[in-house]
């Protein structure tokens, strides 16, 4: 089978995990975008559970540049790992509330 490399998920695999999972008490680590570097840093500033960033989102929802540029400044994530996390909260937002 041609999907059982070793190794980390790709960015579409870790999406389409997180999407379609309960959020419950999963790791900030797990967010689409999220690296352990970024997942370290919001670990360190008090956000450790994807449940917590999602709530970040939700407050910043109307504007995603603004929720882009608070990863940005808080984790030093690129322009494509800012739109991985918000594609990601805004697709399981859709799925799940």
């Amino acid at each position: 089978m041609s999907g059982n490399k070793k190794g980390p998920p790709t960015t579409s695999q870790k999406h389409q995990g997180f999407v379609t999972d309960p959020i419950g008490n999963r790791s900030v680590r797990d967010v689409p975008g999220i690296g352990p570097a970024h997942g370290r840093t919001l670990e360190e500033r008090g956000m450790p559970r994807a449940d917590q960033l999602s709530g970040d989102y939700l407050k910043r929802v109307w504007d995603h540049g603004q929720f882009q540029d608070n990863l940005k400044n808080t984790t030093g994530a690129n322009a494509k790992q800012q739109r991985d996390v918000y594609n990601g909260m805004r697709e399981w937002t859709d799925n799940n509330m």
